[in-house]
């Protein structure tokens, strides 16, 4: 049976270090630190972790509708996705993820991209 990046890179607890890692990068971000005004960080570096550990095939599940229910009531654009992505991959390679697992990983973050960036009306 093939390890899971979950197993690979050392569970929870090392996925838990990640998430926090990279909430201080998005928090100090000018982009997108904004988003989490008024966040309750406890509770989202929680959801964060479990939802990180499930895109590395851990045991936490996160559905695509309990993921864009969570973001509805943001408006959330490209560039900010794109931003996201960026802090994501710079936090992997601080944790020393082979290429290919951080490219792994942020395919998985891309694949939900519709989930969270909806079309904007221009006026």
């Amino acid at each position: 049976m093939e390890q899971t990046l979950f197993e690979k890179y050392g569970g929870f607890s090392t996925i838990s270090r990640i998430v926090m890692a990279l909430y201080e990068r998005l928090l100090d971000d000018d982009d997108v630190g904004p988003y989490f005004d008024d966040v309750d960080m406890p509770k989202l570096m929680d959801h964060q972790t479990k939802f990180v550990s499930a895109l590395m095939g851990g045991p936490a599940s996160f559905s695509d509708a309990h993921i864009e229910r969570a973001h509805q009531h943001l408006i959330v654009r490209d560039a900010d996705f794109d931003r996201l992505k960026e802090l994501v991959d710079a936090t992997l390679s601080d944790f020393n993820l082979q290429r290919v697992d951080i490219d792994t990983v942020l395919k998985s973050f891309e694949d939900r991209r519709s989930l969270l960036v909806r079309p904007q009306n221009v006026d």
